[in-house]
């Protein structure tokens, strides 16, 4: 499967001309869908909030589930992600301010990867957009589409790195064949520095052999790229959307909300570890 080239380029840092570190931005990407990207996306960032850190979360997906999970209604939005990418609306008049800063999606950026099409420069306008605004923050982090298509490409060209949340079942494994071929593609004619943060296994049930099948699939194959943590099922997951918050807001001292921050420290751990390098 050539999985090898999935593995992070060495010797590479991300930083400003003077050295400084800039803001990581991270894609949550898979494109088989159910696999808590969405879930993913808002309580790391909320548990980077909890840190101090400065936080911006990135509804790309016309689904705009990240959107409702904030308490917002798609459906009644008039200026979007897709007005930032096809009409260059600046992306600060699209960001409302939750639990976190959030840019918002609406059911029109349905129709962005078709606008797109025809423009020059379309893998760049997510990476554009972001350019004005990204400086204020110590993580963007972006909610990308059930797909590798353009809306994806775009978070993947504008960012440093890739979070891959995959469900434990064996069919979820499968689909990383995909997710690798597009990254390579990316690094070789878009953005050479995106590396893979890590893989992490949503959907645990250690009741089941075929969870912790999954899990050692995944350890056998991607070895330290997969996050120690695992995000179990629990309908915590599903009940702090209904009310418009993060899991670590619904239910703050729940085993739900402590795995996210476990993941959190993971994360930043690793972003110090390639600091120091």
């Amino acid at each position: 499967m050539g999985l090898a080239r999935l593995l992070p380029r060495p010797g590479i840092r991300t930083e400003t001309a003077k050295g400084a570190p800039m803001p990581r931005v991270i894609s949550f990407a898979n494109q088989k869908g159910g696999v808590a990207k969405t879930t993913t996306t808002l309580n790391l960032g909320v548990a980077f909030s909890e840190h101090g850190l400065k936080v911006l979360l990135i509804d790309l997906d016309p689904q705009g589930n990240l959107t409702m999970s904030q308490g917002l209604n798609p459906d009644s939005i008039e200026r979007s992600m897709f007005d930032v990418l096809v009409h260059r609306l600046p992306i600060q008049e699209v960001i409302h301010h939750a639990e976190v800063d959030l840019a918002v999606s609406s059911i029109d950026l349905a129709g962005a990867e078709l606008a797109l099409s025809s423009m020059i420069g379309r893998e760049r306008a997510l990476e554009k957009a972001l350019a004005e605004v990204k400086d204020a923050y110590d993580y963007v982090l972006i909610d990308t589409p059930p797909s590798l298509g353009l809306l994806t490409i775009n978070a993947l060209v504008a960012s440093t790195g890739v979070i891959v949340p995959v469900q434990c079942e064996y069919l979820s494994l499968r689909g990383l064949v995909q997710l690798e071929n597009t990254l390579s593609m990316i690094r070789e004619n878009l953005n050479p520095v995106v590396e893979i943060e890590g893989i992490l296994p949503t959907m645990f049930d250690s009741r089941t052999l075929h969870s912790r099948e999954a899990v050692e699939i995944l350890q056998e194959n991607f070895g330290d790229l997969v996050f120690d943590t695992k995000i179990r099922k629990t309908v915590r997951y599903a009940e702090a959307p209904v009310k418009g918050t993060s899991v670590l807001k619904y239910d703050p001292s729940g085993n739900a909300a402590e795995a996210y921050r476990q993941l959190a420290k993971e994360v930043l751990n690793g972003a110090k570890a390639r600091e120091h390098a």
